[in-house]
């Protein structure tokens, strides 16, 4: 039970930093944005492959505290 309070701080601190880091999602450099005509092609490879590692690392911090 003494655990519940820093994980609940810990949540939230990673809330904060994803909120923070939500306006560039899609925004990246590297992205891929192609616009030809009424056609429009996006591919946020940048950001997908960040979303990737963050939650990869997330889940790798999670696994240790068990």
């Amino acid at each position: 039970m003494n655990d519940m309070p820093k994980m609940l701080i810990t949540l939230g601190g990673i809330l904060v930093v994803i909120g923070l880091l939500w306006q560039f999602v899609g925004k990246l450099p590297g992205d891929i944005f192609i616009k030809k005509g009424n056609t429009t092609f996006y591919f946020p490879i940048v950001t997908c492959t960040l979303v990737s590692v963050v939650l990869s690392l997330i889940f790798y911090v999670i696994g240790k505290f068990k």
